[in-house]
């Protein structure tokens, strides 16, 4: 029975020393763990205090170690890439302006070259002008239409058509002044056309009439601006067809025309409306052979105050035609026939010597047409 109880008392040694381990190792724990618990309410408290004087980033500097670093260098990032926006900002801007300036200096050098251009024509076209020569014999040639007049003023002949009585102090074209800076030319029949030669062949889109501005009296304008600028005059040719695709109204539509021309081209007082002769078949060509060349006849029409817009100085007109066929009469004799003069106004009230000329008839050529217009310059230029 001794033997037992030694026995059992070693065994509760054991047991007693393992308790003790195990008490000691749960304090230790215990202890460890109530100081991370302590220093996590230290952090916390620490974190808590940062946060009300410190944004988002200050509290990750505070709590987190490097982060501080990064943080700064991250700022110092953004210091770069702020001052790299503002630098490629400058930069872009510049390339803009130099966009601008490149799209406006391409614009201007298009709108150079394209002037330049225009030049070059011009000037290739006043090269090919022939101006008409003086001294040379004239002669009318026989016509089915004979010309008839009831007045004359030394050596101009007129058929007046109206009431007026023609003293010669209407008729006498001296004292009379006339501004020649700008001249004005354009078409209230702009479609009229003339019969078809070998050199200009076209396709009618009327009688005697055609939208083919190569081919109808404003080609027929265009050769007299061209004469009158190598007389270095400065010309403004209208190609506007008044007169298409409706004929009526042909006169108000040139009347709003040659009203914006004037706007525009302050002090003109020469302002020439080219037709051609309506007679409408192929029998009438009156013709003047000038020197080697075959001439269509010119006609000035001029308008009284018969219409319904008011036109009380039709005097200054009437006097400006005979000045100008006193002249042609001096160098071309025939060159011209007799002046007709209207009630009807034909747009004339807008300037004192606004003229209506008729360049031929359906029987003549436009080659003829082109001729005339070389010595109606050659006139004009004298005049003026």
């Amino acid at each position: 029975m001794i033997n037992m109880a030694v026995i059992n008392l070693k065994d509760i040694i054991k047991y007693l020393v393992k308790i003790t381990i195990v008490i000691i190792i749960v304090v230790s724990i215990t202890r460890y763990f109530s100081s991370i618990k302590a220093d996590v309410e230290k952090t916390t408290k620490s974190i808590t205090n940062s946060v009300e004087k410190h944004t988002f980033p200050s509290c990750l500097d505070v709590t987190v170690p490097g982060i501080e670093q990064t943080h700064n260098t991250n700022n110092t990032a953004n210091n770069e890439n702020d001052v790299l926006e503002k630098m490629l900002s400058v930069n872009l801007g510049m390339i803009d302006n130099i966009k601008k300036e490149t799209n406006i200096s391409e614009e201007n050098e298009v709108i150079e070259q394209s002037t330049t251009e225009e030049n070059k024509v011009e000037e290739n076209e006043m090269e090919n002008v022939i101006q008409a020569e003086t001294g040379l014999k004239t002669e009318v040639q026989p016509s089915n239409v004979p010309n008839k007049y009831t007045s004359e003023f030394n050596g101009v002949q007129i058929r007046n058509e109206t009431d007026y009585e023609l003293t010669e102090e209407i008729l006498n074209p001296e004292g009379l002044e006339v501004n020649s800076d700008n001249i004005i030319i354009y078409h209230t029949h702009a479609c009229e056309s003339y019969t078809a030669s070998e050199k200009y062949q076209y396709e009618q889109t009327g009688n005697f009439r055609t939208t083919d501005k190569n081919f109808s009296v404003v080609r027929v304008g265009t050769e007299l601006t061209n004469q009158l600028k190598s007389y270095k005059f400065n010309v403004i040719h209208s190609e506007t067809l008044h007169d298409y695709p409706s004929y009526t109204g042909s006169y108000s539509n040139s009347l709003a025309t040659v009203t914006k021309l004037l706007e525009e081209n302050k002090n003109t007082d020469i302002v020439l409306d080219l037709h051609r002769d309506a007679i409408g078949d192929n029998t009438y060509a009156p013709t003047v052979k000038i020197g080697d060349e075959y001439a269509a006849q010119l006609m000035f029409v001029v308008g009284g105050n018969g219409s319904a817009i008011q036109h009380e100085n039709w005097q200054q007109n009437l006097k400006f035609a005979i000045k100008v066929q006193e002249k042609a009469n001096e160098l071309y004799p025939g060159l011209f026939k007799p002046i007709i003069l209207r009630e009807s106004g034909y747009n004339q009230q807008v300037s004192k010597a606004a003229s209506l000329i008729e360049v031929g008839a359906t029987g003549n050529t436009l080659d003829q047409c082109l001729v005339s217009m070389k010595y109606l310059a050659k006139v004009l230029n004298e005049v003026l």
